[in-house]
C-alpha cells in the first residue's frame, strides 16, 4: 500500500467529509423547504433558540452585516418567531428571543438537521465509534 504525504492524505479525507456532507446529504434545502425560509434566517433563529442575543452579537455570528441582520430579524419577528426587545443596560442596543413558535420551528430544524444519513446509521459499531473520536479530537482543536 502506498503511503500518501500527510497533507495529501488530510486533503483526500478533508474532500471526502466535505463530500458527504454537504454534497451527498446537505440538508439545507429540505430544512429550507419545510420551514419556509431562507437558511440565514434558520441559521438566527437556531442561534437565537439557544439565547437571547443583541442585534449586534446575532450579526456576528451569522457573519452578516448589521443592516442585513436586522432584515432577517425583522422577517421572523413578522412570522411570530422571535421578538425584539430593548436592552435592558443599553438603551441603543435591542434583544432578540425567541417566541414558543419559535422555538418549535428550531427544534424541527434540529431535528431535520441532526438527522445522519442511512450510511452513518450502517457504520459498523468501531468504526462508527473511531469516527465518533476522531471528530470530537478535530472539533476540540
Amino acid at each position: 500500500m502506498n503511503a500518501l504525504p500527510d497533507e495529501e492524505l488530510a486533503t483526500r479525507v478533508w474532500r471526502g467529509m466535505r463530500g458527504l456532507v454537504v454534497d451527498r446529504h446537505e440538508r439545507r434545502k429540505e430544512v429550507c423547504e419545510a420551514l419556509g425560509m431562507s437558511f440565514v434566517r434558520v441559521k438566527a433563529l437556531r442561534l437565537v433558540a439557544a439565547g437571547p442575543l443583541t442585534l449586534r452579537r446575532l450579526a456576528e455570528q451569522l457573519t452578516t452585516d448589521p443592516p442585513y441582520t436586522t432584515v432577517v430579524v425583522a422577517d421572523l419577528e413578522r412570522r411570530g418567531l422571535v421578538e425584539r426587545a430593548p436592552h435592558p443596560g443599553d438603551r441603543r442596543a435591542k434583544i432578540v428571543s425567541i417566541t414558543p413558535e419559535g422555538v418549535r420551528a428550531a427544534e424541527l430544524a434540529e431535528r431535520i438537521l441532526g438527522t445522519p444519513p442511512a450510511a452513518l446509521l450502517a457504520l459498523d459499531p468501531a468504526d462508527l465509534d473511531a469516527l465518533d473520536r476522531v471528530i470530537t479530537r478535530l472539533l476540540a482543536t
